[in-house]
């Protein structure tokens, strides 16, 4: 019995381990690349009102990421709790804000979203397949 015990717990502490070694969701590149997309096409669609958002489009890649964090073992609480921490949240939208002005955005005139957005459609990026045209 106590080889047992000790058995389950060194079974235990391997896999603890294991999950520590595990790098957090903000360590996974794409799919946080993949959520900058959907909320820069978002910030484009609420400012520009020549531009629409194909939601189904955006549903579908956002399930997609989550899929891939399933995959890559995070739990559904741990997406969760990534996806609604105020921290991230505000790491996302520094990304968001600088990818923004690099590419001409000022956010006191809205044509400077709809020159962004009309771009990113054409080129077919991955924030331009979240959009369309009005």
């Amino acid at each position: 019995m106590h080889i047992l015990t000790s058995l389950t717990l060194a079974v235990s502490l391997i896999l603890a381990t294991a999950a520590d070694a595990r790098a957090d969701l903000r360590s996974e590149r794409d799919i946080n690349d993949g959520l900058l997309a959907i909320g820069i096409a978002d910030e484009i669609r609420k400012n520009c009102g020549t531009i629409s958002a194909r939601m189904i489009k955006a549903y579908r890649y956002m399930k997609t990421l989550e899929s891939t964090a399933k995959t890559r073992g995070y739990s559904d609480a741990e997406i969760e709790a990534y996806v609604t921490s105020n921290a991230e949240k505000a790491k996302m939208r520094s990304r968001g804000e600088a990818y923004l002005k690099a590419n001409g955005v000022v956010r006191a005139n809205p044509e400077t979203f709809c020159d962004l957005g009309h771009a990113e459609i054409a080129s077919n990026s991955r924030i331009g397949a979240l959009l369309k045209a009005k």
